[in-house]
């Protein structure tokens, strides 16, 4: 077991950690990080969808011990954030939860789509998606939200690459 010192949230944490511990165990037992939430544990449903290193990944296939140093961002870390406002008050308006168990993985891979496919239509919402699972909704409303976010625009275009993009 060793220390490892992640930055969380804008935090600096630092705790021990088995070499064999998930990253998704160590959030939320070392840290009270619970809203990433753990359902199959081999990297296929997306519940446990967190940022790290500024990109989306699966923290219950990823070692706590390999991201030593590393930057992570939980849906706990999205509070004030203004395209995760914009996408929350989306997920509401569309009835784009039920259960909300896959909610916090699928506003963390919603979040990169809104960021990373500025111009994404339906066919290319459904394909990002695809590594988030959810029992409850059918998708329909999910897809709706995240289109709605896409559709307001510009205000969410951040880097010289994406202002460039939805220029052309």
């Amino acid at each position: 077991m060793k220390t490892i010192t992640l930055h969380v949230n804008g935090r600096s944490l630092s705790a021990a950690a088995e070499d064999r511990t998930h990253l998704a165990d160590h959030l939320r037992e070392q840290h009270g990080l619970t809203g990433t939430h753990l359902g199959c544990e081999h990297g296929v449903c997306g519940a446990c969808t967190i940022e790290l290193d500024g990109a989306p990944a699966r923290s219950c296939i990823t070692f706590a011990s390999a991201c030593d140093g590393a930057t992570i961002r939980t849906i706990e870390g999205f509070d004030d954030d203004p395209l995760m406002v914009r996408l929350r008050a989306a997920f509401s308006r569309e009835h784009a939860l039920q259960c909300g168990y896959c909610t916090p993985g699928m506003l963390m891979t919603a979040r990169d789509i809104v960021k990373r496919l500025p111009l994404a239509d339906e066919a290319r919402i459904r394909k990002e998606l695809s590594g988030n699972l959810c029992r409850c909704t059918g998708y329909q409303g999910i897809v709706r939200a995240i289109a709605s976010v896409l559709a307001e625009g510009a205000p969410l275009l951040d880097t010289p690459f994406q202002k460039a993009i939805h220029a052309a």
